[in-house]
């Protein structure tokens, strides 16, 4: 089955009852605010990362060093948005029987949306420090994940990210390419 990134294009999909901070892979993608491409642009099928890209790709990488029990896997920052994998293991939740509940005001510890709000609040700070434009919004308010289930799942998502700035002018998120 050939990863289709249309399919659930841009929607919360999150499933009823899931545990976002138990042990899987997790496939994410973030927006910027509006679609405008801050993070640098595509050359040759290359993607080369300005200043504000920069801080994006360094604290992406920073999520598994802040937290122990998850690691980066494959990922890409595109000019406006972030393709990545991130895999959670041995969340001391996954030996519990409940399932804890993320809720506005609640957040769950080592959660995919926590570590997601952390990662947008550290960026958004960042950049609005560097361009002098506090409280100036850097992301749309939600971002897509998707399950990984399988390690078939896993390998062709991780070709998506990777291909992806060769693909850019056929990219939806590509401004050229967004129907208003």
């Amino acid at each position: 089955m050939k990863y289709d990134p249309d399919k659930h294009h841009h929607r919360s999909i999150r499933l009823k009852g899931y545990d976002y901070s138990q042990s899987g892979a997790y496939f994410i993608t973030i927006c910027t605010h509006d679609k405008k491409s801050l993070f640098g642009k595509i050359i040759d099928g290359n993607m080369v990362l300005n200043e504000f890209g920069k801080i994006v790709n360094d604290e992406w990488i920073k999520t598994e060093q802040i937290r122990k029990n998850v690691k980066v896997d494959e990922y890409i920052v595109m000019p406006n948005h972030l393709h990545g994998i991130i895999v959670i293991n041995g969340n001391r939740r996954d030996t519990l029987l409940c399932v804890p509940s993320e809720s506005f005001g609640k957040p769950v510890s080592g959660s995919i949306p926590t570590i997601i709000r952390g990662f947008k609040s550290a960026t958004t700070k960042q950049i609005n420090e560097l361009r002098r434009t506090p409280q100036m919004s850097v992301w749309q308010s939600n971002y897509y994940e998707h399950v990984i289930r399988n390690d078939d799942d896993l390998n062709e998502i991780r070709e998506y990210i990777i291909n992806n700035p060769l693909k850019w002018d056929l990219d939806r998120e590509n401004p050229i390419n967004i129907k208003m």
